[in-house]
């Protein structure tokens, strides 16, 4: 009996000694202890990994993989939004290249057309070699055709035929007052330089380049100003003759009425009677149109013979008696 007791209380040291030596060894290697929720303590990977651990460690886990898989997710929209940022400025620049390729285009579209308008313009004035009109420019393409309808060649068509209306040529070089078309005017006479001739230079420029309206408000312009100039009888006849090709026939009338009345020597008086009795025609006064037209022979006998011929040929086609 004794002998049992010594074994057991032998067996209970043994193991309170290897509980103690395996409690040293543990805190040795750096295993610490931690707090209970009741207070009390106990020594950590000694005998296994608890619950509440295992769950800390589960949650911990999973909170980890939610992070991946969120990162991951905001990595692809980032790139799939950089792929097609890419994709449309490609796009933007093939665009942006076609606008460019387009403008171009169209300017050089546009550099045409205002070349022919100006040559012919230079035609319709008579413009020659000497005084050529400023036109800008290269010349026309070849792969631009002319505007259609548009004739340098052809003369005045009748009021309302739809045609295009010329304007009548100047006498001689620009700005100048020929010689032969009036009644007065002397063989080979030339008039002394105007002191305003820039001026109404600048208003035929602007006709030159088929600026209609500034060029018919730079004319009258002129003639107000300078009623007594020697070209003030040409801007008269020229702002006339404007209106009469963009069909403003009362304007027209009462500016070709203007040159006979106050100015009836000049050179353009002859041409300016043939105009009065065109626009008088177009705007439905057959009577006064169809007199103008009969008096013109009588009042100018010293007219061209294309201002008369014109003229017969205007009374007839107006149905004059």
């Amino acid at each position: 009996m004794n002998r049992t007791w010594r074994r057991q209380i032998q067996l209970f040291g043994i193991l309170s000694g290897t509980c103690a030596a395996a409690l040293s060894t543990a805190l040795a290697e750096g295993h610490t202890t931690s707090a209970s929720p009741d207070g009390s303590y106990r020594v950590a990977d000694i005998f296994g990994e608890s619950e509440e651990e295992k769950t800390a460690r589960l949650q911990q886990f999973q909170h980890e993989q939610a992070q991946d898989s969120s990162i991951s997710y905001w990595r692809q929209r980032s790139q799939d939004q950089e792929n097609t940022v890419r994709r449309l400025t490609g796009q933007i620049e093939e665009q942006s290249h076609r606008i460019d390729e387009l403008n171009t285009r169209i300017e050089r579209m546009q550099k045409d057309f205002d070349y022919r308008l100006c040559k012919i313009a230079a035609t319709q004035l008579g413009a020659s070699d000497e005084a050529p009109m400023p036109c800008m420019g290269t010349g026309p393409q070849a792969s631009f055709a002319p505007a259609s309808g548009v004739s340098p060649a052809s003369g005045n068509p009748q009021p309302g035929q739809g045609g295009p209306v010329q304007l009548a040529p100047p006498p001689g070089t620009l700005g100048t007052m020929p010689a032969g078309n009036g009644a007065t005017a002397g063989a080979g006479a030339t008039p002394p330089p105007s002191p305003n001739r820039a001026r109404f230079d600048a208003a035929m420029k602007l006709l030159g380049k088929t600026q209609y309206d500034e060029a018919r408000s730079a004319f009258r312009s002129f003639a107000d100003a300078y009623p007594n100039d020697e070209l003030a009888p040409q801007a008269v006849y020229w702002f006339g003759d404007i209106a009469y090709v963009q069909k403003d026939y009362p304007a027209a009338a009462r500016a070709f009425a203007e040159e006979i009345k106050k100015y009836p020597d000049s050179t353009r008086a002859p041409d300016s009677m043939l105009k009065l009795g065109q626009a008088l025609l177009a705007m439905g006064q057959k009577q006064e149109g169809c007199s103008a037209l009969a008096a013109l022979p009588t009042k100018y006998p010293n007219a061209s013979k294309t201002i008369v011929t014109r003229a017969a040929q205007e009374r007839k086609t107006g149905g004059c008696k």
